[in-house]
């Protein structure tokens, strides 16, 4: 695999012996400090361009980059449109570098500066950047949610809990797999990243997926979570579910606490309508009833 150095000046040699490319930057990971190299980080890379139909004509180019084994550009596919402006390329290349190379006309150069931080220059042939850039993360903090925000994350959480339930009731578990996957758990992660946020003063990112959350929760918690993932029947589901609730309305009370917000009733509502459902259609109530019980007895005291 080729290091780093020889990447990046291959990358910076390409762009500075082509007359069309006026400016490169790097983006992403490479320019994050907080995050530690490994040989996965792709090159994101932005080539500003006089001329972009000249590079998208043809791609005989791109192999002064290496050999291609696997590319795809976003913006000529039909099945999945790209939103963002410019044309892109994701390359792998035999050595397993990845580049992610982005073309985009001059004129766009004031909304790119404008749009992320954590970019860094690396050549700007005519001086067109004249104020100083600064990789930081700051744009990617966990962001401290306002009242209503809040109550919206608890809202999609309890509300979509409805619709797992439909699926696992109707025994369609792709449906049911998907809301939870999707919504359900995604706002319990959205929740537990904003106790993150208050535990260390909404100064850090967790990362994309919440791929860093590990890092600032509890072993006991992490656990827990992970064991919601596990899925492959329906009573797993359940008690992927049931345990889920747990979570969010331990983490979710903990954050209403702390920020002095109101928690929701409609958690009660959602978790009776929950432990109706599974009793009705499984027969059994168990101890995941009695723990479902005594959480909402414990919120209720509160």
């Amino acid at each position: 695999m080729r290091t780093e150095k020889e990447m990046m000046d291959l990358i910076l040699d390409i762009a500075r012996q082509d007359s069309r490319i006026r400016i490169m930057t790097l983006e992403g990971s490479r320019t994050n400090v907080n995050i530690p190299k490994d040989e996965f980080q792709d090159y994101d890379v932005t080539y500003f361009v006089t001329d972009v139909e000249s590079f998208t004509l043809k791609d005989e180019w791109l192999k002064s980059f290496g050999n291609i084994i696997m590319m795809q550009k976003p913006e000529d596919m039909e099945l999945f449109p790209a939103e963002e402006k410019g044309y892109s390329y994701i390359i792998l290349f035999d050595d397993y570098n990845k580049i992610d190379l982005t073309l985009l006309p001059l004129e766009e150069l004031g909304n790119y500066l404008n749009d992320d931080k954590l970019i860094k220059i690396i050549l700007d042939k005519d001086g067109r950047i004249q104020q100083a850039v600064v990789p930081t993360d700051m744009d990617y903090h966990i962001r401290k949610p306002s009242a209503r925000e809040y109550d919206d994350c608890c809202n999609e959480f309890w509300n979509t809990t409805t619709y797992v339930v439909k699926g696992l009731c109707r025994k369609e578990i792709l449906f049911a797999i998907d809301h939870f996957n999707q919504i359900v758990r995604h706002e319990l992660l959205r929740m537990i990243s904003w106790k993150v946020g208050i535990e260390t003063g909404f100064k850090l990112s967790v990362g994309k997926n919440y791929k860093f959350i590990e890092r600032y929760i509890s072993e006991d918690l992490w656990e827990k979570l992970l064991s919601t993932y596990r899925m492959d029947s329906y009573e797993n589901i359940w008690e992927a579910l049931f345990l889920c609730h747990q979570l969010f309305r331990a983490v979710s009370g903990e954050v209403a606490e702390r920020l002095h917000y109101a928690y929701p009733e409609y958690d009660r509502n959602i978790t009776k309508y929950t432990r109706d459902m599974y009793k009705k259609y499984t027969g059994k109530t168990g101890c995941l009833d009695s723990t479902y019980a005594a959480d909402i007895e414990e919120r209720r005291e509160q």
